[in-house]
């Protein structure tokens, strides 16, 4: 029996005693009333605890709302807390608050999909929060790990564009002169990107890659050249991401050269919760020049080679068997590779032709200077916070020349190596050393400012004045100058080991193990938490992910406790410095 039944049923039953046995009220005020109002009996009719017919009464407790009302209720709820907190600027806040929303709705054992109300709101609360994210993103800040960027070939790969034959001419002018260690075909589909990279969207892809290759270029050369391969090759990373980094493809593929997982972990290119080495420039390019290696080894031809790096050896192997033509023109023509595929070696080839003739197709960039960099072994997880504050620089610089880290913290790794501006390993080794290693995930640095005191300071990172002082063996109220550099014994937040739940809302283009992948899942988990029997999505279909580490709850979201614990600590070991890269 529920508590407000309860309730009722003894309010009926003092009702009854009450008509069975009248009670007169002995009221002070009443006392010289006469006699005959005293003893004046009232007569009352039975009372309806038999709920007769016809009769309608008010219940005076709140009606108990059915499932899905209580269900949209509380969804609702939490989805208004969450966008009040969003605009606030409680983003983590804001975050769990979307998550339990999503969590009422998919755990709730109803099908958001079987009722008209549930299916609304779900797909209203999804779209939003997807909304949230990217503009939350776009400021900087998101819910998860450093934002990717769009990788260059999903915007031109699936496009067809005129042939403008005044290009003709002189496309195979330079063909000719130009030094070149890569064939290069001069056709109607590479002239056709050679006009689309004449239009202002085409010009801006080009300038853009142009721009960035100088970053990389010296590197990449070196790397080719240690294995054996044409240096041409550089103009796939221009065609695949514009030598950026953080590229991530519609397919799940990431980085300069574009690795989906199973292929980066083929050429061992690390990815776990900390990095992701396919975001790593040069063991990306060492990964990239032995797989085009294979791949040459297998066909021995160049566009044969890359049509495979971008849709698989097994792909061009099905046309050369369906064809009897290893040749990769042939396949073009008789329809046999994918389209993307058919498009990527001439956009290759138009680039090549572009970036060693720049100046004939009006094109003028300025390269970026080369990316130097001290690297050291910190030899444990060390943040990246702590870091920008040891070394003077801020925490963009340190994530720009560490693009492989995905979080704010370097991975418990000894092997890993951290990149640092050039000049700075020497004063980062001799400035650590003053905090123990097993706090570099949780206490900071601070630079004293003008009028700060320690008080000032401890609220700010919501430590005591006492513990500041102790760590910095200074007086408690001893004053403090200007630039001044002290350590801040922080504490170290708790992290959740539990999954997050996401709702994905598959997007034109999605595959299912680039989508797996995005979320550093497993292609069974992801079946399995779906109820997919194959690794097939279609557009508009919303799967279920539980992001981060750990396992999925059966339990629903609303009956949850958050498990805690603290990060684990690495083992001891100081930074150790290496040569300049």
């Amino acid at each position: 029996m529920t508590i407000s039944t309860f309730v009722f049923a003894m309010a009926l039953a003092g009702c009854e005693d009450a008509g069975k046995k009248p009670v007169q009220a002995r009221v002070p005020a009443l006392a010289r009333a006469s006699a005959a109002t005293q003893q004046a009996a009232v007569e009352l009719a039975p009372l309806p605890v038999l709920n007769p017919p016809r009769r309608h009464y008010v219940w005076l407790l709140s009606p108990v709302p059915t499932g899905k009302d209580y269900l949209i209720q509380k969804v609702q709820e939490k989805f208004a807390s969450g966008e009040q907190n969003f605009k606030a600027g409680h983003l983590e806040a804001a975050r769990k608050d979307f998550d339990d929303a999503v969590d009422w709705l998919l755990e709730s054992g109803y099908d958001p999909n079987g009722d008209p109300k549930l299916s609304q709101l779900f797909h209203h609360v999804v779209d939003t929060v997807y909304a949230y994210e990217l503009q939350a993103f776009r400021a900087g800040d998101g819910f998860g790990e450093a934002p990717a960027v769009p990788a260059a070939i999903d915007e031109v790969a699936e496009m067809t564009f005129p042939v403008d034959l005044g290009l003709k001419a002189r496309a195979e002018e330079a063909a000719k002169n130009i030094s070149h260690d890569m064939p290069l075909t001069v056709n109607d589909q590479v002239l056709s990107f050679l006009n689309f990279f004449q239009t202002p969207r085409g010009r801006a892809i080009v300038e853009t890659g142009l721009r960035r290759a100088g970053r990389y270029r010296e590197m990449i050369s070196r790397v080719l050249q240690e294995e054996g391969l044409p240096q041409d090759l550089i103009y796939l990373a221009q065609a695949e991401s514009a030598f950026q980094p953080l590229a991530l493809s519609r397919a799940g593929a990431r980085g300069i050269w574009q690795f989906v997982a199973y292929r980066g972990q083929e050429y061992g290119l690390r990815h776990t919760w900390w990095i992701d080495e396919r975001q790593d420039p040069e063991k990306a390019t060492h990964a990239a020049a032995q797989h085009l290696r294979d791949l040459y080894k297998l066909y021995g031809d160049w566009y044969l080679a890359m049509a495979a790096y971008n849709c698989g050896p097994g792909n061009v192997q099905k046309g050369i068997e369906r064809t009897g033509y290893a040749d990769f023109w042939e396949l073009y023509k008789r329809n046999v590779l994918p389209r993307e595929t058919k498009n990527y070696v001439p956009i290759i080839i138009a680039l090549t032709l572009i970036a060693k003739d720049a100046a004939h197709y009006n094109i003028q960039v300025e390269p970026d200077a080369p990316v130097p960099s001290d690297i050291v072994k910190p030899g444990r997880a060390i943040d990246l916070r702590l870091v920008a504050e040891t070394i003077d620089v801020d925490v963009e610089t340190l994530r720009s020349l560490n693009p492989s880290l995905l979080r704010l913290a370097t991975p418990d790794d000894p092997s890993f190596e951290l990149h640092l501006p050039p000049g700075s390993a020497q004063k980062f080794s001799a400035e650590i050393a003053d905090i123990p290693p097993d706090k570099w995930v949780s206490w900071r640095r601070h630079r004293v400012e003008a009028g700060e005191t320690l008080t000032s300071i401890a609220k700010k990172y919501r430590v005591t004045a006492a513990a500041i002082a102790d760590a910095n063996s200074v007086e408690r109220n001893a004053a403090l100058d200007a630039g001044e550099k002290l350590i801040i014994p922080a504490t170290q937040p708790p992290s959740e080991t539990k999954r997050r739940l996401v709702s994905y809302r598959v997007r034109r283009g999605d595959t299912f193990l680039g989508i797996a992948d995005r979320y550093n899942v497993s292609a069974d988990d992801l079946r399995k938490w779906n109820r997919l029997k194959a690794n097939r999505v279609s557009r508009g279909m919303v799967l279920r992910i539980y992001a981060l580490g750990g396992t999925p709850e059966s339990s629903p979201a609303r009956a949850r406790t958050k498990s805690k614990k603290k990060a684990s600590q690495p083992a001891a070991g100081g930074p150790v410095a290496l040569n300049h890269n």
